[in-house]
């Protein structure tokens, strides 16, 4: 498997993977799917979109992005999908170390995760095991699909771990 820069033709499958996730509405904060022509402006704007490329196929992709802008522009926001045919296979490791290696390239020295949700333990689990550590707990902070609200568990890695 690489993780790769994304092309335009992967757009399709990229946009398939994301919905997947919104649709599934347990991990990101969006309520609504891309359509195609949205799917090719969203990928677009984002600092560096990657691919999670096996045998021909992606499994999975990343956007990665500034968290915000100016006096904290240098602090980077990441969001990751995997195909749920391929969940538990390290594709979603292989994602996050390559969002990871690339941050200096882009100016970015910290990586934050704004909305990890607290049960989503797997996500949880590998991001402590790259160096992640929580920064709180925001109590009710996501609103799940059967209208009730779960912890959000905000995260930040920094690229030099003395910081």
């Amino acid at each position: 498997m690489v993780v790769r820069a994304y092309r335009e033709t992967d757009i399709p499958r990229m946009r398939a993977i994301w919905n997947e996730v919104v649709k599934e509405g347990k991990a990101f904060p969006q309520t609504e799917c891309l359509s195609d022509t949205k799917a090719i402006s969203f990928f677009a704007s984002q600092s560096f979109c990657g691919v999670a490329e096996d045998q021909g196929s992606i499994k999975g992709m990343y956007i990665l992005h500034p968290n915000n802008i100016g006096r904290v522009g240098h602090i980077a926001n990441a969001s990751y999908a995997v195909d749920s045919r391929f969940q538990g296979q390290g594709v979603g490791r292989s994602l996050v170390q390559d969002s990871l290696s690339r941050l200096p390239r882009f100016g970015f020295q910290i990586m934050q995760y704004n909305a990890v949700v607290a049960t989503n333990s797997a996500a949880i689990h590998l991001y402590e095991s790259l160096g992640f550590q929580r920064l709180g707990i925001i109590h009710g902070g996501f609103l799940m699909p059967d209208g009730s609200y779960e912890d959000i568990i905000p995260m930040v890695y920094y690229v030099n771990a003395e910081t």
